[in-house]
């Protein structure tokens, strides 16, 4: 007795189906030519990003002539000024040291910085809220740590703000340059002297990206229903404005072109002929409706990115038209060499960037408004007259209209005639115009008829 008996189970065991769990697979990363096992394996599977050496340089052999050894050898670096020698490993080969300079002196960049004399100070370096001292000490700093004003702000001795630094310093260079040439012409083309540094819109700058990416998903969501509400409240009003205005014709900048050319030919115009495709004037309307939306919203927020701008106007360019039509969009622009997106996203170069977008939708509207004419115009030229509205069916019997006029064959003989004509053409035959419809002989008048 087991505890089977006691409980009242059947002897034999039930069948319990386990689900195997499957294995997640692993990736087979194929180890790189080049590349022994055993170095793949201490990488961890992961290449490095850039490649120290050729790959073509790890399968070459050495020539059999040549003993390479590596030897711990001192070297120095043109790069330091107090000779410091230091130890590295070195390839010998034939057991003839490498001379020269050490191979990474070449990365060590340095920034020329103005040095002014004590006369050009006080006559044209002169200002309230620097004293010479402090001047000074900024100019050393700027030299030591190569312009990174963040460290140079850290070890200033008193407090200034990093806007206030790059200022007094690009200020003292630009007014030395000026100063030093013989000619205001000559540093004209400088950039110090091209572009003055600008404080206040340095400052405004960060305080407004501090703004921006300082703002809590809550902000972010609000700012998005105000911008969506002011949309809608934009096309509204742009609804209702266009119903109040009475419908005036519209017309694109190709119409004036064809009536001057028309009337400097002396040909005469037909309100057909000025008429403008509906399909290319209705996108343009649309954009502009969507831009005036779009720039509307935008001025609902405080602070926006140029490029946040840029793409909600893009997107309100394109919204008229289809997922094709943009691709060719972009396409065009591509065969033409400009980016999607500007890399120097400046006011002018968004509004030109847009400007050429429009352009380009404009004129791929216009492409396809031609195609439509051209191929109308096929149809005319294939005779198909009958499927076009107000145009005069063609008659069956065509081959009448040149023909003389003869009297129908019911004014000699009535229905006689036709019955001999269709006799003499027998039966099979299929006449080529329809025949005459048959008429009665006139009945004789009887005495009641009187």
């Amino acid at each position: 007795m087991d505890a089977k008996d006691i409980l009242g189970l059947p002897k034999t065991p039930l069948p319990i189906t386990q689900e195997k769990k499957p294995r997640p697979q692993k990736d087979s990363q194929r180890k790189p030519d080049g590349i022994s096992r055993e170095v793949y394996a201490l990488t961890g599977g992961l290449a490095p990003l850039m490649p120290s050496i050729d790959a073509s340089q790890l399968k070459r052999r050495p020539p059999s002539d040549e003993k390479i050894t590596w030897q711990w050898l001192p070297f120095t670096s043109s790069a330091r000024k107090d000779n410091l020698q230091l130890y590295h490993w070195v390839r010998v080969v034939n057991g003839v040291p490498p001379t020269g300079d050490y191979s990474f002196a070449k990365y060590n960049k340095s920034v020329d910085v103005i040095k002014y004399t004590d006369e050009e100070y006080e006559k044209y370096l002169t200002d309230p809220m620097w004293t010479k001292e402090e001047t000074d000490q900024l100019f050393d700093l700027c030299e030591r740590f190569d312009l990174r004003f963040i460290v140079i702000a850290d070890r200033f001795p008193t407090f200034r703000t990093v806007e206030e630094l790059k200022d007094r310093y690009y200020s003292v260079s630009r007014a030395i340059l000026i100063a030093r040439a013989p000619s205001p012409g000559e540093v004209a083309g400088h950039p110090l002297v091209k572009e003055p540094y600008n404080v206040s819109q340095e400052t405004e700058r960060k305080r407004a990206l501090s703004m921006v990416l300082s703002q809590t998903k809550q902000q972010e969501r609000k700012d998005a229903e105000v911008l969506a509400e002011a949309k809608r409240i934009a096309e509204s009003r742009m609804a209702a404005q266009g119903a109040e205005e009475p419908d005036l014709p519209v017309t694109s900048d190709i119409v004036p072109e064809s009536v001057e050319r028309a009337i400097g030919h002396g040909d005469t115009i037909s309100p057909s002929s000025v008429q403008v495709p509906s399909a290319a004037v209705a996108p343009s309307t649309s954009i502009m409706a969507d831009n005036a939306s779009t720039l509307t919203s935008l001025r609902m927020l405080r602070v926006y990115l140029r490029t946040y701008a840029l793409e909600q106007m893009v997107q309100a360019a394109s919204s008229s038209a289809g997922l094709r039509t943009i691709k060719r969009v972009e396409q065009t622009l591509q065969d033409l060499g400009v980016n999607l997106k500007p890399k120097v996203p400046t006011k002018a170069v968004c509004a030109e960037h847009l400007e050429l977008r429009k352009e380009i939708l404009t004129l791929l509207n216009l492409q396809k408004q031609l195609q439509y004419k051209e191929a109308e115009g096929s149809s005319f030229r294939d005779g198909s007259y009958g499927d076009m509205p107000g145009t005069p069916k063609r008659s069956h019997r065509a081959v009448d209209q040149d023909r003389t006029f003869v009297p129908d064959a019911i004014s000699f003989g009535g229905e006689r005639a036709g019955k001999r004509e269709q006799k003499r053409k027998g039966p099979g035959r299929v006449s080529e115009t329809p025949s005459s419809p048959a008429h009665k002989r006139p009945r004789k008048m009887k005495a009641s008829d009187l």
